[in-house]
């Protein structure tokens, strides 16, 4: 009978990946930064819309923070269909790629909420 734990599968050496729907502990420490951080910075994106610049909240700000939310929900989907093993593992780089997208949107978010690189006028005259 064959020896299984010598085979390469068309690989230089032994192939030490882990199997699919498994991952490593890199793997899950970064996927635990990388959505801490997105969800952290999505949650204050979401306060600051509705605090920012004063209460009443301005209808565009709500807006702003409905569509960042409509963008989460699609990547949570992902998240639930990659961790049932639904799909290929090369997905996992999308699932990142919208993490980043997010985080950029939020953060141009935050800086409309804060007024930043906005002058204000001054009444002087």
């Amino acid at each position: 009978m064959d020896d299984f734990t010598a085979r390469t599968y068309g690989t230089s050496g032994l192939d030490d990946r882990p199997l699919f729907g498994e991952t490593s502990a890199r793997d899950r420490l970064i996927n635990l930064i990388v959505g801490g951080i997105a969800s952290l910075l999505v949650i204050v994106t979401i306060i600051s819309s509705f605090v920012f610049p004063s209460l009443p909240p301005k209808p565009l700000n709500i807006f702003f923070a409905i569509c960042i939310l409509l963008v989460c929900g699609s990547v949570l989907v992902l998240i639930f269909w990659y961790r049932q093993g639904e799909l290929e593992p090369k997905f996992r780089n999308l699932i990142y790629y919208m993490l980043g997208s997010i985080v950029l949107l939020c953060i141009c978010a935050n800086l409309y909420f804060h007024d930043v690189g906005h002058e204000k006028q001054s009444n002087a005259l």
